[in-house]
């Protein structure tokens, strides 16, 4: 069922731009703007995460099948404004929340799988950073994003699956400073409204863990986290 309404909605937004492109020469960035002049927008996307997994971005371990621990659906939200510099071409900023679905992590002790504050706590953070987009027609654009990822914390206390204290802590928290870029394209369904297929990466590590019995410090997993999956956006 999930699949014929995805496969239904992208067959009418590759409709619908057709009729767009025809009635639209020359100017392919938003016709009714005049270089120099911009527009608030809102967008949201949803998807597949890839469990955690992506060391670096373009990796990751897709599994659209499965919804096992770690491999969840993950979803974001974003508002900004964008100008149009151009005849081809938008630039802007943006403001967003992304939570990227279920995250379990590793014990950093002897590798048994644990919770981290007594549940399932995937990477979420808040982003701010740059956007643009190029019309390679007026039906079909290329878009690109990145910026800062304040990711959130890893609280202080761990626990194993069955709520024993792990004795760990959290040693530090700079790794919820970091950042987060995408790539996509899509099709201008109208000359306000977008879908496409994106992907994006969020950059986050979980710092060090310190024993609390000992003091030693040991590096905490990455927890870097992609989404590939289905965006939408309003232009006003």
């Amino acid at each position: 069922m999930k699949k014929s309404v995805i496969c239904a909605a992208l067959v009418a937004a590759m409709c619908s731009p057709l009729a767009f492109a025809q009635s639209t020469s020359g100017d392919a960035y938003r016709p009714s703007l005049s270089t120099g002049d911009g527009a608030w927008f809102v967008s949201g996307n949803v998807g597949r995460t890839d469990g955690g997994t992506a060391g670096r971005f373009g990796t990751g371990n897709f599994n659209f099948l499965e919804s096992n621990e770690g491999r969840k659906t993950g979803y974001g939200v974003s508002g900004g404004y964008r100008w149009k510099v151009s005849d081809s071409w938008g630039v802007g900023a943006e403001l967003g929340y992304v939570d990227l679905g279920n995250f379990r992590v590793r014990n950093v002790f002897n590798d048994d799988a644990v919770d981290q504050t007594e549940m399932s706590n995937a990477l979420r953070g808040w982003t701010a950073g740059a956007n643009a987009r190029v019309n390679i027609t007026p039906a079909w654009y290329v878009g690109m994003r990145g910026g800062y990822f304040r990711a959130s914390d890893n609280s202080t206390d761990y626990y194993n699956t069955v709520g024993q204290e792990l004795r760990v802590r959290s040693g530090r928290d700079g790794g919820r400073n970091s950042w987060y870029a995408g790539v996509g394209t899509g099709w201008n369904a109208t000359e306000n409204f977008s879908v496409g297929l994106h992907y994006d990466y969020h950059r986050a590590k979980s710092g060090t863990f310190i024993d609390i019995d000992n003091g030693a410090e040991v590096d905490g997993p990455k927890r870097s986290t992609a989404l590939l999956g289905l965006t939408a956006e309003y232009a006003f």
